[in-house]
């Protein structure tokens, strides 16, 4: 299978150690490549075998390493969970995990330096409801691989223009990043995002009150990550649970591919006895 890099992650809020904090999250889920995945993707096919096509759309989850079909998620809710609390100011809240009673978690993946097109056909014969959110500096000309995603069922949402850590900065810079991040994805791909995640996972009140004058009703953080080894938690229980945010975290040079870690997530989430839902209709 073919790798690239992927997610950016850290603490789920800025703290006086900002930068050692940074230095830690980048140990564990990496950032955006400084080698072109399309460089690496080259590098690396010789000798690789691209999986068969079924035979029939019902037997997709096998071509994928499946033992069983991924659950088809249940209707989403009449009215998505609201950005805002009654009573609280508007500004978008953060939130690492959904509230609801279905048996569903979220997949999401950040940056956009992971272009493999085996991932597109993934999506596209599982039915498979991720959120991607796209840096631009991240994914510089590779816009194209993440229209096919979007035309397979992807969400796509803001991960800000250079994935600058956010907190700390004044308003007119985090404006910049992040309404900026959402004039480039209406121009390239014809969204304009609801979703933001802060890169880094660093957010402060000025973060929130950028994102919601760029139109970003809810920050989205994460429970639990895929990193190449397993799934890591930031709090609570050392499991998967209903409403989890999940973020597949990244490749190392000798990890698994974008596809084979995605295929140990839905694994664990079989194993939970859950399926993925999609977040964009569980979010405001």
């Amino acid at each position: 299978m073919t790798r690239g890099r992927s997610p950016g992650r850290g603490p789920a809020r800025a703290r006086p150690a900002l930068a050692a904090a940074l230095a830690s999250s980048l140990l564990l889920t990496g950032c955006a490549s400084s080698v072109d995945p399309i460089e690496r993707l080259g590098k690396r096919a010789a000798g690789e075998v691209r999986p068969p096509r079924p035979a029939a759309a019902d037997r997709a989850y096998r071509r994928w390493g499946l033992t069983a079909p991924l659950a088809a998620p249940p209707s989403p809710p009449a009215r998505p969970l609201s950005a805002h609390r009654p009573g609280a100011p508007s500004l978008p809240r953060a939130v690492d995990h959904v509230t609801t009673r279905d048996k569903v978690v979220f997949l999401t993946y950040d940056d956009g330096a992971e272009r493999d097109p085996w991932f597109v056909d993934m999506v596209r014969d599982l039915r498979l409801p991720v959120s991607l959110f796209l840096t631009d500096s991240v994914v510089g000309p590779g816009y194209g691989h993440f229209a096919r995603l979007r035309a397979a069922g992807a969400g796509i949402e803001n991960h800000t223009l250079e994935h600058r850590a956010l907190a700390g900065l004044p308003y007119a810079g985090q404006r910049t990043e992040i309404c900026g991040q959402q004039d480039r994805l209406r121009a390239r791909l014809g969204v304009r995002p609801r979703l933001f995640r802060p890169p880094y996972g660093a957010y402060d009140t000025t973060t929130r009150r950028a994102a919601a004058d760029c139109g970003i009703s809810t920050l989205v953080l994460w429970r639990a990550a895929m990193t190449p080894a397993d799934l890591v938690y930031t709090h609570g229980d050392h499991h998967l649970r209903p409403g989890d945010i999940v973020v597949v975290g990244p490749d190392e040079a000798t990890g698994p591919s974008l596809v084979d870690r995605t295929i140990r997530v839905l694994r664990r989430v079989q194993g939970r006895g859950l399926t993925v839902g999609r977040l964009e209709d569980y979010l405001e």
